[in-house]
């Protein structure tokens, strides 16, 4: 078990159910089971991969941890470093039940780089107030010393102070993203929480985010959980990886042993689907037939059950447990240490084409 020393947020059982209504009355018919009932940490320091389909709950909980969106259930315990007369220690506190005022100093705690460059950044605000609001906000500086903050963490993020009094019409989409990036570095941060950062810029911009990401993160000791459907990208930050379907956390792992020992076979086919930068090798693609389940009426027993090919009748009728099979090593499936699952491929392990 970890030390309270190591950890800076914990979540446990976390749930969000999102209403469907129905009529003039607005009678409530059902939930879409965005998050359902997930646990793990984010370590001091670590970067914290969340990997999955498209609708399988991964922004909703990055949005929920930070309550830009409000949970149905759970809890969610951020750990904040105080500092007293005699020594550093932690203060616990529950975000989940947080007033409106202490939410608003963990702020300064707490940012989020959003997905979209184009629609995250307000077009009628010039980067000198892009960046210096935040600062506005929480009252930490004004005048001068706002100013070369904002220029300091600007430059930082590779950009020039010449580009201080421009709109965002006026930048690239990686550009547009490092303007982000230096709005949630503005107020010294301990946690990012990156929604797919890199996933609407192009191949060439992705890999000098990526690179720039890895550097704060060493220069400003920050934690990320980083949220991605691409599992290079992924493999390249991760600490460790959390894999989701379906709102539900499938396997967790150490991002090597992840990889390389895959236990559930959901982790094996979005491994399978990765391209292999060689020619001369090809690996064979996991196919998963079949649409993903309804999250309003998600399937009795292993959710993945019906797009699985391991498939057996236990798997239809009884949830499997979310259990921790080796050293930090979880995963949800009934026959996780059975199964010889495939790691992800790569040009020295597939086969190369004759």
């Amino acid at each position: 078990m970890l030390a309270e020393a190591e950890i800076l947020l914990a979540v446990e059982n976390l749930k969000k159910y999102f209403p469907i209504h129905k009529g003039l009355t607005g009678k409530i018919i059902g939930y879409v089971r965005a998050v359902d009932d997930i646990s793990f940490v984010i370590r001091k320091g670590e970067t914290l991969g969340l990997v999955g389909e498209s609708g399988c709950g991964k922004t909703t909980t990055g949005r929920t941890i930070l309550r830009l969106t409000e949970p149905t259930a759970g809890k969610i315990t951020y750990y904040r470093q105080k500092k007293d007369t005699s020594n550093l220690s932690n203060e616990v506190i529950d975000l989940v039940s947080a007033s409106n005022k202490l939410l608003k100093s963990l702020r300064k705690d707490m940012q989020v780089i959003f997905q979209d460059p184009y629609s995250s950044l307000n077009p009628r605000m010039t980067v000198r107030n892009i960046i210096g609001e935040p600062l506005k906000v929480h009252r930490i500086a004004k005048g001068r010393e706002l100013e070369d903050r904002v220029q300091e963490i600007l430059e930082s993020v590779g950009l020039k102070s010449d580009h201080l009094g421009r709109y965002p019409y006026e930048f690239s989409g990686g550009q547009r993203q490092r303007i982000g990036i230096a709005r949630a570095l503005v107020l010294n941060p301990k946690l990012i929480v990156a929604d797919e950062p890199v996933s609407a810029l192009d191949v060439s911009i992705q890999a000098q985010i990526i690179n720039l990401l890895d550097d704060l993160q060493k220069k400003f000791d920050l934690t990320y959980l980083f949220i991605a459907h691409d599992l290079s990208v992924i493999k390249h930050l991760s600490v460790r990886v959390g894999v989701m379907y379906l709102g539900k956390l499938v396997e967790l792992a150490e991002t090597q042993e992840l990889f390389s020992h895959p236990k559930h076979p959901y982790t094996e086919a979005l491994m399978s689907a990765v391209p292999i930068a060689d020619p001369y090798c090809k690996a064979k693609r996991i196919i998963l037939y079949g649409d993903v389940p309804n999250p309003i009426n998600p399937p009795a027993g292993c959710r993945f059950h019906p797009r699985c090919r391991y498939v057996e009748q236990l798997c239809r009728i009884e949830i499997p447990s979310y259990q921790c099979i080796q050293k930090d090593h979880w995963v949800s499936c009934h026959f996780a240490e059975k199964l010889d699952l495939k790691p992800m491929p790569s040009s020295r392990s597939t086969s190369s084409i004759n």
